[in-house]
């Protein structure tokens, strides 16, 4: 198979450490079961002393299937995988562990669980909070990091050491140990066991490694301990796609590659056979803004193409018609549906689209569920109120809402049953006046939201019965920003404004969200039809158009994820990401309302256009 020079220098490397830079589209795999081949063939180095090391599964059996061709069908006793499968092979040889050894995810999310429900913090949304702590778990051991010293997103320091520390102890005392455990015990073994690292190091004297900006501080340090004493490691990986900080990546580990290793050779894939040159010239329009990157000068192999078009829309609605209109015109151009993907940053980006394609029954395939806008918390409370307001005194809809806003109405106040009177409320608190006061305002609330249509039922709740100050509190309480809930009320109150009466907007969301299941059933049985995924999902996946959606300020960058040192630049690293998914077609649309309010591009977009330096998108 032909070879560039750029991927036969590197295919060629001799002895000693190597960092290959490998761009989009560039030909890594390729590159990689040649360098294998090229080893065996003419370094007559053993097949089994060679290791190669992906992050997914699906990444080590392609490299296997291509390795298997490229060898013209032999069979090779080559060690592919990935850092978890690898480790844990280690630590089982070392420890005898077994299967009935391995906590599962479901396991670690019933023990999670029961912790959680022991704690005192509020928790609305239980799965969102259940899956944020177990992330911050996995990027506290992959950091090795001091519990103490680790300031965690989803709750206080307090609580989050709470939870780690009983974690820990239920984990131990079960004789289990989880993913992220395979990385830190395979690291104390070859500290506390030099003997045994020894017998590794000679079992695996070649050492490559893909997609390595996605490395992590525990599996560089291992990875570091195997490869010596001849430091035989070859690393391949583009800084410029690093978009896993938020799992414990550390794009700046790439650099101290070449700290540790001075005498590293370094190379650059400098070919993109992917994408049409507008694209690549554009993106790494984009890219350059970045500072901590290594600089790159990539060309194309394809002619210049379709140019950059982005477009400006009014609002999520407006953006999803022009989206869907974009669509129609590829497939009719004969574009297969799993040639064209959607792509986002967050999954509620892509409510209205999904709604858009539901009404135009075009075919679309989600690899990730789309969370439900209406099965939030506060869609549930706002849901609640309406259902109160009609009339319904169910006590399951008092239960959801009577807090929120803070009122101190205790659950014993609720007599047992099915249905709750005001009067029972009164007669509870017969000798607290200022609890009536509550009760009495509860009541008239509940009266004026009856007489207003949806989206007037939204405000009124939000702002007069001081919902939205509870969100903002609430928020705090969790140490997160308040948009992050207050967006989801702005998209509901906009979801809410076409809609005459309560019964009609309730109506919807039953409806809505049958669909959705309905979809998501058909999809996972045909996995046929338009791409709709988030940026993070679309890495190492290419397809002839590409349409960016919500390209706003605030979504992409995604204000929540810009806490972070060094935030903003993996965000620019996942638009690139997202731009370079593209062969011959992109699209790039942002809003100018979001919920009701005003919006601006994204700063990335900004970055495109002729004032900030580059060339006019058509």
């Amino acid at each position: 198979m032909y070879l560039n020079e750029a991927q036969k220098r590197a295919a060629a490397h001799g002895e000693g450490p190597c960092l290959v830079l490998a761009g989009p589209g560039s030909g890594k795999t390729l590159t990689i079961v040649n360098r294998v081949k090229y080893l065996i063939e003419e370094r007559r180095v053993r097949p089994e002393e060679i290791l190669v090391i992906t992050f997914t599964k699906y990444a080590a059996q392609e490299m296997r299937l291509r390795l298997k061709a490229l060898m013209e069908g032999r069979r090779l006793s080559v060690t592919m995988g990935t850092f978890h499968g690898i480790y844990y092979g280690i630590l089982k040889w070392a420890y005898r562990l077994g299967p009935e050894n391995i906590l599962s995810e479901e396991e670690k999310y019933r023990m999670l669980r029961q912790i959680v429900s022991r704690q005192e913090t509020e928790i609305f949304d239980e799965e969102e909070f259940l899956q944020g702590i177990a992330t911050e778990i996995g990027v506290l051991k992959n950091r090795r990091q001091d519990p103490g010293e680790f300031q965690p997103g989803q709750c206080t320091a307090e609580t989050f050491c709470s939870i780690y520390r009983e974690y820990e102890s239920m984990r131990k005392e079960a004789k289990k140990i989880d993913f992220d455990d395979m990385l830190v015990l395979c690291y104390d073994l070859f500290k506390r066991r030099p003997d045994l690292l020894k017998r590794w190091q000679e079992k695996f004297r070649y050492i490559l490694v893909d997609e390595f900006q996605d490395i992590n501080l525990v599996q560089y340090d291992v990875i570091r301990m195997l490869a010596a004493p001849e430091h035989n490691l070859f690393a391949v990986g583009d800084d410029d796609q690093s978009i896993y900080g938020f799992r414990g990546a550390d794009v700046k580990l790439m650099f101290r590659f070449l700290k540790d290793y001075p005498e590293a050779k370094r190379m650059l894939l400098d070919v993109n056979y992917r994408s049409a040159a507008n694209i690549v010239r554009h993106a790494l329009q984009v890219i350059g803004h970045n500072e901590v990157r290594f600089e790159k000068k990539i060309r194309t192999q394809k002619p210049a193409g379709t140019p950059l078009h982005i477009q400006e829309t009014l609002d999520s609605e407006d953006e999803a018609a022009y989206v869907v209109s974009e669509i129609q015109k590829r497939l009719e151009e004969g574009v297969p549906g799993e040639q064209i993907a959607v792509l986002f940053r967050v999954h509620t980006d892509a409510r209205a689209l999904a709604g858009q394609l539901v009404k135009q029954k075009i075919p679309f395939f989600m690899r990730d569920s789309m969370p439900d806008l209406y099965q939030h918390f506060i869609a549930k409370d706002i849901r609640a109120y309406l259902r109160l307001a009609g009339g319904g005194r169910d006590r399951a809809d008092f239960l959801q809402v009577m807090n929120r806003p803070v009122r101190y109405l205790s659950r014993e106040s609720l007599p047992e049953g099915r249905t709750v009177a005001f009067e029972d409320l009164r007669k509870f608190y017969c000798d607290k006046e200022w609890m009536q006061d509550r009760i009495d305002q509860f009541e008239w609330d509940l009266k004026m939201l009856e007489k207003m249509a949806p989206y007037a039922a939204v405000q009124y709740l939000r702002k007069k019965m001081g919902y939205e100050d509870y969100l903002r509190g609430y928020a705090e309480s969790k140490a997160v920003q308040p948009s992050e809930y207050l967006d989801v009320l702005g998209e509901l109150e906009e979801s809410a404004r076409p809609f005459a009466s309560r019964e009609q907007w309730i109506d919807h969301m039953q409806e809505y969200t049958q669909a959705l299941k309905e979809q998501k059933q058909k999809i996972q049985e045909q996995k046929t039809g338009v791409r709709l995924l988030t940026m993070h999902a679309s890495k190492g996946l290419e397809f002839d158009t590409v349409l960016i959606i919500q390209a706003n300020e605030g979504r992409i960058p995604y204000k929540r994820a810009l806490k972070e040192q060094g935030a903003e630049e993996e965000e620019r690293r996942l638009f690139y990401v997202a731009m370079t998914r593209a062969k011959e077609v992109l699209r790039i649309t942002y809003v100018t309302v979001k919920n009701g309010r005003d919006a601006s591009p994204s700063r990335f977009v900004e970055e495109l256009l002729p004032e900030k330096g580059g060339r006019p998108a058509g």
